[in-house]
Order: C-alpha cells, then structure tokens, then sequence
C-alpha cells in the first residue's frame, strides 16, 4: 500500500515498447471462451536498453476474447547465467499503480545476485497502469478534489456527487480498459504472460497489493506454479469496517513504535521528552486551525495531515527524518516551496485507483450516518493517527461508485505447491493481522514467515529473510510454518534503504 499523496507527478514518458506480429493459439482459461495470445517482439528497453521490453496483446473483456484488445506492457531482465538458468520469475511493485516493468529495471539491485543470475525477471505494468492502457482522469477534474474526511452531511454528500463524477470522467479518459481492470483479469493476463513465454510453471514475487495478484493466480492458475512468494499480505476478505478498524490498528502502531524509537534513541529532537504529550498538543493545535503546512504557510494542517505523516514515515521508517520534520513544523521552520511538486500542464493524469481498487473492494459509505460511524470506531481505535489515512482514503475513494466486480471473498487455494507468505509485524500498510487472516485462510498451501520489525516489504530487511526467500526461490526449499525472523533497527541516518524500496497498497501513485 502508498501513503496518501497531495499532489501529482507528471505524466509518464514514452516508452519504447514494440509490439510483435505474430500470434500463436492458446487454450483459453477454464470456463472462458478460446483467445489467442500474441508472440512478444522483444526490443531493448529505451529508458535501460540492458532489459528487454514488448507488448502482448490481449482481450480487454476475457468473455469477449474476439472483441477489443490492449496492450500489456512486459520486460524480460534475462538470467545473467544461462547455464544456471532456473525459468521465469514474474514481479509486481504493488499500488495498485506500481509498474512492473520499471521494477524490472531495478530489480538487481532488490533482489540478490544469486536471483538476477538464476532467473529471467519479468515485469509487466498491470492493465489500467503505465503503458499497458492507462487509466487517466482530467487534471480539472482531480485538482478539484474535495477533502476525504467531509465534516457535515452536506460536505459528505457532496464528496459522493464528486466521486461519480470523477468516474464518469475516468471512464471516458481511458474507455473499456475502466470497466475490466479488477485483478481477476490481472491474474488471466499473467497466465496470458506464461503461456507467450514458452514456459509450463512460472515463479511469482508480488508485494503488497501485489499479493492480491497472487492469490488470484494462485486460486485459478495454481498448477502453473513453481514458485510464489507473497511479501506483506492483503486480505481480500474484509468488510468495510474490519478493513478500516484494521488499518487504523496498524497506524497507531506504528505512531507507537516511532514514540518508543525516541524514548530509546538519543539522536531524536525528543528523546528524554515527552513526546507523546508533545504530539497529543500538536493534534490539538492543528484542531484549531493553529499549525501552518510546511509546504505552504497560507495553509493550515489537520490531524489528519498528521497522521498520514505517521503512516508514510512508518515505511521506512524513516524515524529520524520524520522527527526532524515533525520538530521543524513545532518550531514554525518552513520548507522551501521547491521541495513539493505542483500539477504539471497536462490535460490528464494517471489515475488508476478507480478503477482497480473500486472493483476489487466492495468498500462502500451509504450514509452520512454510516460514515460517522465508522469514522468514530477508526478514531477511537487509532486517536494519535486518526485512524489511517490509507485505510480511510481508500474507503472514500469509492465513496458513490457502484459495486466492485471483484467484491471481496474468502480466500481459497487448492492446486498450488506451498507458497511462501511473508509480513512484518510492524507494517504501516498491509495491517501484520491481513498476513495472519490470508494465511489462516489458506494454510494448507502458504507457508507464513514473520519478520518481527518494521517497515513494508520484507525480502531484504535482514540476512534471515533474504536467506529463507532465496534458498526458496532457488531450491524450493521452505521454513517451518511460523518461523520468526528477529527484528534488525533500521539506519537512522537513511530516509530510505539502500536497495529501492518498492511502492505498494491500496492506493494510486501518482
């Protein structure tokens, strides 16, 4: 999952991706009607011409395999040992919005050489994502934006009018690819991939909202797979409060364990205060309108705004910086304006949120009354955050919009080898206890590895996970269900990892 963001990037360059000529049939998924899938004309990647990139063409609506295409975007990082070669892994970045094929070009800096050596990486930017038939919005239309967090029935009211609106727009930006891009499709479109690869099985590494596309696979496809690892978990399983009560626990924990990083870190502008009381102040100022943003004195910041920071630095976390900052707002120090970026003059922006969370989540606010509701619980539940501003944005993001085509269900594998499962117990994002429900779920064929620190994703937080996921990867060979791996404290003087950390979640990168 992404933390929330206020502004958005420019569009996306264009790429060099070559769509190839031929075709070569293909026996269709169970139950849908017989498709072709296109040979993939591999071309070097313009923007790292070390990585190869094409197009496949594939049915928009899968129960109308002769009516509309589109073209997935894929990238091949071949094996850098042939002789070692062990097949294909197919990666995905999360979001949703992330784009596997940029994945693809950093991914011998994430995944370990001894991977990039045995493996061809094989990135694709999930249909309504990037350069696979974006979805896109009018830039009007988004810098309208009303605030997810309507504080009358006539604000809520009119952020329900809005969200409609903005759909019908997105629908008529992007076209048919609006109304097909659950990740039920996704998980055909990747066995689409296997197929115009030549390969029987294919290995999976999916993060985040990437683990979604995952389990699809792994319910439909699961005889197609060597090898999965599913790395901070999803659960397509929950309603609309347990979701949002659910988040808003992580949140908070992650509030508290920023407070503890203080309490024992002398490097923090709080340690040996008492931050806690320090906060609960700062929330109340911004209550009452009392706490210019940082980014704009003209503009005041909510606790909301707050508690986003809290989620967004808990990725990392980048506690340190966060406390820095948090200590700059305190002390009225403004940031330079060059440091936020603004709407670039383009017409639309990506904007594939919609259209894929919306139809993956049934995730719908009928009432002003209702809203109220579930607000108090996620307030109650997670005061130092206000519940979590990705939890809560996403249930108001679909806020109006008709029910999901992909609505939530319990999560069932029965043809699959086991499946390595993964989360730390300390994700600001995919709450520890989706990874526990996803595997309860399917314990018969996921094998679950906590990571018992911080931060979202796992594979490389310390040598014990990379061990376990690469001794998988490359010899199938799997931990005792329940295993533990002891947490590692993050760098203090690092914003980031080293290695890139991959953006992922219920939330659209902009």
């Amino acid at each position: 999952m992404q933390p929330m963001v206020r502004v958005f990037g420019a569009a996306l360059a264009s790429s060099a991706l070559v769509l190839g000529a031929s075709q070569v049939a293909v026996a269709a998924p169970e139950g849908q009607p017989e498709f072709n899938v296109g040979a993939i004309d591999w071309k070097p990647c313009e923007e790292v011409p070390t990585v190869e990139c094409g197009f496949l063409e594939l049915p928009v609506d899968y129960a109308k395999p002769k009516g509309e295409k589109f073209q997935l975007a894929v990238s091949r990082r071949k094996a850098n040992d042939p002789s070692q070669r062990i097949g294909a892994m197919v990666i995905n970045p999360g979001g949703p919005g992330g784009s596997g094929v940029d994945f693809s070009f950093g991914a011998d800096r994430y995944f370990s050489k001894e991977i990039v050596d045995k493996f061809d990486v094989i990135g694709f930017d999930p249909r309504g994502v990037a350069r696979s038939a974006p979805i896109k919005c009018s830039a009007e239309m988004l810098q309208k934006t009303p605030s997810s967090y309507p504080k009358s029935k006539a604000e809520f009211d009119a952020l329900v009018v809005f969200n409609k609106a903005l759909r019908e727009d997105c629908r008529k930006q992007s076209g048919a690819i609006f109304d097909n891009a659950s990740t039920a499709e996704v998980a055909q479109d990747i066995d689409a991939i296997r197929r115009a690869l030549g390969e029987k099985k294919i290995n999976y590494y999916g993060i985040s909202y990437g683990t979604i596309m995952g389990q699809h696979y792994a319910e439909r496809f699961g005889r197609n797979i060597r090898a999965m690892i599913i790395d901070s978990n999803m659960d397509h399983s929950l309603g609309t409060k347990a979701f949002l009560d659910s988040e808003a626990r992580t949140a908070e924990d992650s509030f508290d364990e920023w407070v503890k990083w203080s309490d024992r870190s002398p490097s923090s502008p709080f340690h040996g205060q008492d931050l806690r009381k320090i906060w609960k102040d700062l929330l109340a100022k911004a209550e009452r309108g009392e706490v210019p943003a940082p980014w704009d004195p003209t503009l005041k910041m909510t606790p909301e705004d707050l508690g986003s920071g809290v989620v967004g630095m808990a990725y990392g976390p980048s506690w340190k910086p966060f406390a820095d900052q948090v200590k700059q707002i305190i002390d009225g120090v403004q940031a330079p304006k060059s440091a936020f970026s603004a709407f670039a003059a383009e017409e639309t922006f990506p904007n594939p949120f919609p259209g894929i969370f919306c139809n993956d989540y049934n995730l719908r606010v009928s009432s002003w009354g209702e809203y109220q509701a579930l607000t108090k619980s996620e307030y109650r539940i997670a005061p130092n955050t206000r519940g979590s501003s990705l939890g809560h944005g996403a249930m108001m993001g679909c806020a109006g919009f008709p029910k999901a085509t992909n609505p939530q269900r319990t999560l069932k594998i029965k043809n699959a080898p086991k499946i390595l499962l993964t989360n730390a117990k300390h994700d600001p994002a995919t709450a520890y206890e989706w990874a526990v429900n996803a595997h309860r779920q399917s314990r018969d064929t996921t094998v679950f590895v906590t990571y018992e620190g911080w931060g979202h994703g796992v594979y490389d937080r310390s040598e014990c996970t990379l061990k376990i996921n690469n001794e998988y990867l490359v010899s199938l060979k799997l931990p005792r269900n329940g295993t533990s791996c002891a947490a590692v404290e993050p760098a203090e003087t690092a914003t980031m990892s080293v290695k890139p950390r991959v953006p992922a979640g219920p939330y659209s990168i902009a």
